[in-house]
């Protein structure tokens, strides 16, 4: 089931998508009624509306934290001189770093190494701690795609990742949620300006997504809207003001989003 949050002008609402999104007037959201996280997906009961007649918002805003993984591909890792970590390398990143599909990332004042990280990105369904990895999945409500945007010279200069990875437009979630989703081995292809930049599979993940949520719950509880990014294949690199990055994960769909300067 995807699953989208979505605004036609008035007060953002929740639907679920049916038909081809890729396809132009194929797809339709059928309205929900208020937010499936907490109350499940309960039709609104309205005519479906045309995916070509709405905009598209991030699927979901983390009430409480995002949950950034570093060095999880063996090949990203070592683009960069650096180790594959023997556990899980966590971070955490500010709800206010979310922007949606078509939303533009605006490059700060300062900034002069701004990257793209495309990453599957793990949702949170329900209150979830200490949970053992082969019960983990339990506690996914669904999957979207991400861009880690990430400051080079701020990761560098601070020596923890709060500014380089959390600032505002930072963390591109969308276009929607997947909730139906084998994640062992999809394809992720992020592209600069139409041409493929990073072309990797969820296979190479050096924690999988069950053993990333069992980590992070032993430490953090995490709760409904949480969201954890899994880390990034290589083939990172910079973005200049004007560029366009996009992120697609095969069974989800393509993250788009412009970068502009301030």
């Amino acid at each position: 089931m995807r699953i989208a949050r979505y605004t036609t002008g008035e007060d953002p609402a929740y639907g679920v998508i049916e038909g081809d999104p890729s396809v132009p007037g194929a797809a339709v959201i059928h309205a929900l009624s208020g937010d499936p996280l907490y109350v499940g997906v309960v039709p609104a009961g309205r005519e479906p509306i045309s995916l070509d007649d709405v905009r598209l918002l991030a699927p979901v805003i983390p009430r409480s934290k995002i949950i950034g993984i570093g060095r999880n591909y063996a090949d990203h890792a070592a683009e960069f001189g650096n180790e594959v970590p023997a556990a899980p390398m966590m971070f955490l990143i500010p709800n206010t770093a979310v922007v949606g599909p078509g939303d533009p990332v605006v490059i700060p004042r300062g900034s002069a190494t701004l990257d793209y990280e495309g990453e599957l990105a793990v949702v949170i369904g329900k209150i979830c701690k200490d949970v053992r990895p082969e019960h983990a999945l339990d506690c996914v409500w669904g999957y979207t795609c991400g861009n880690d945007v990430s400051e080079r010279l701020w990761q560098r200069a601070d020596g923890q990742w709060a500014r380089a990875k959390g600032s505002d437009t930072f963390c591109p979630l969308g276009p929607w949620v997947e909730t139906e989703l084998d994640t062992s081995a999809l394809r992720l292809i992020t592209r600069r300006d139409g041409e493929i930049v990073q072309d990797g599979t969820t296979a190479d993940l050096v924690h999988g997504v069950a053993a990333l949520i069992a980590y992070a719950a032993a430490h953090f509880t995490l709760l409904p809207g949480d969201v954890i990014l899994t880390g990034t294949p290589a083939g990172v690199g910079p973005v200049r003001p004007g560029q366009r990055v996009s992120v697609e994960i095969e069974g989800i769909g393509t993250l788009d989003n412009p970068f502009v300067r301030r």
